[in-house]
């Protein structure tokens, strides 16, 4: 046995925290599950343990496995709630007459606001090209 009677250990990053799964025995004989939480929060490294002993992780794994299916299901059914409403706005504006385009994306600049924004994606691009009507020989008498 390793330190603290460690038997397994791994880690599992994501964003600013990090995971450890720790497999220990105790000094009785009993194998757990040690869950980790570890983050830094204000300068100083915040962790919070689970623990899980061996006769109930097939419960509290078969609840993470319920909770992860819920969270699948949800997921597809709010994406075939979005595709709906898109479908349904694009046939809207069909059905007006105009093409049915999706919409325009509007990119704001930093420090504008929503409005001025969309007042500016509006306008139309304006620029006017000036053509000299003198011909060359015009310029020496200017």
């Amino acid at each position: 046995m390793a330190i603290r009677g460690e038997l397994f250990t791994t880690q599992v990053t994501l964003d600013k925290r990090n995971y450890f799964f720790n497999v220990k025995e105790n000094r009785n004989g009993d194998v757990f599950l040690q869950i980790v939480e570890s983050k830094i929060k204000d300068g100083e490294d915040d962790r919070r343990a689970i623990v899980v002993f061996a006769e109930d992780m097939k419960k509290f794994f078969g609840g993470m496995d319920e909770s992860l299916k819920f969270i699948e299901k949800e997921e597809k059914e709010r994406a075939k709630i979005r595709a709906e409403k898109k479908a349904a706005k694009e046939a809207k504006f069909a059905a007006q007459g105009e093409e049915a385009e999706p919409a325009k994306k509007i990119y704001r600049r930093k420090g504008e606001s929503r409005l001025v924004a969309e007042k500016r994606a509006t306008k139309k691009d304006t620029r006017i090209h000036v053509v000299s009507k003198r011909k060359p020989s015009d310029s020496s008498e200017y």
